[in-house]
């Protein structure tokens, strides 16, 4: 049987338009993406879910061309978890939709997850563990601190310029530094496309300073934002990690492990790093639509 074709679809959703690649029929399975990356993370996936009956939708999210560039320049964690579930509703979800998430999409999955638990039957993070773990490590951790030199350099202005010189060669460098030995050829270009304009490049380190700095955070979201600073969503979860992650350590997702309850499921995945999914696509695979299907 021939997989599913992957097409482009847009839908407006929590007040911006959101251009999605959809792929198969059924109940909704809703993929989001982190940085620096775009939908396409999810090609290798998407057939498998449509495959088990799930209609697969990954948005390029709020900043990433196609999509559009919000209006009210947020780009806190918050606002992404809302985006999720207004997707969910404009979509035509119901109380069998499946949520999935690598990277900024993983907080952004968690954070939907507790913000609307009907909506969302389970739950998969990769990447960026669930717990107060990765907060924690910024002040414990020096290792992780070290890691994360990035997240701060972002918070400069220099960083709209130094991102994007030499066609993004920062970007290249950040992807053979988390999954070392991977090929991004095909990926990098994709993000490129994406973050070529100024104000979407602006976007996608929004995300960045709408967490660590000054970034515009909506007054209305505060409690939400708080409750996803340690919280833990109640509904079945899986949590992938990639043994060889170059941007965040197993040593922080040992910690997230041993504060999480019991409805968490925690896997490593040998020889992959941060991009997991493209690295080892067929266990990454496996593993997820065996959790679904569980």
């Amino acid at each position: 049987m021939a997989e599913a074709t992957i097409k482009l679809e847009c839908v407006a959703a929590n007040g911006t338009e959101f251009s999605y690649l959809e792929c198969g029929s059924g109940k909704l399975a809703l993929l989001l993406h982190g940085f620096p990356d775009t939908a396409q993370t999810w090609r290798h996936l998407m057939p498998k879910l449509a495959a088990a009956g799930y209609r697969a939708v990954a948005p390029f999210m709020r900043g990433y061309a196609p999509s559009a560039v919000p209006s009210d320049g947020c780009y806190q964690t918050a606002m992404l978890a809302r985006d999720a579930n207004a997707l969910h509703e404009n979509l035509g979800g119901d109380s069998e939709a499946v949520i999935i998430g690598h990277d900024w999409g993983a907080p952004s999955v968690y954070g939907a997850a507790l913000d609307a638990p009907s909506r969302w039957r389970k739950v998969v993070g990769m990447a960026v563990p669930p717990t107060a773990a990765l907060g924690l490590a910024f002040v414990q951790n020096l290792e992780q601190v070290k890691r994360s030199w990035y997240m701060f350099f972002f918070q400069h202005g220099l960083a709209d310029l130094v991102v994007g010189a030499n066609n993004f060669a920062f970007i290249d460098m950040l992807w053979r530094d988390w999954s070392p030995g991977y090929d991004a050829s095909f990926d990098l270009e994709s993000i490129r496309k994406s973050l070529a304009e100024p104000k979407n490049l602006q976007g996608a380190l929004g995300y960045y300073r709408a967490t660590l700095g000054d970034g515009y955070r909506d007054p209305q979201l505060s409690e939400l934002q708080n409750q996803m600073g340690s919280a833990v969503p109640s509904q079945p979860m899986l949590y992938l990690h990639g043994a060889n992650d170059g941007c965040i350590g197993t040593d922080v997702v040992e910690s997230a492990k041993s504060m999480a309850p019991a409805n968490v499921k925690f896997e490593v995945v040998e020889a992959a790093g941060h991009f997991l999914q493209f690295e080892q696509p067929e266990k990454v695979n496996r593993l997820i639509c065996e959790f679904l299907a569980s």
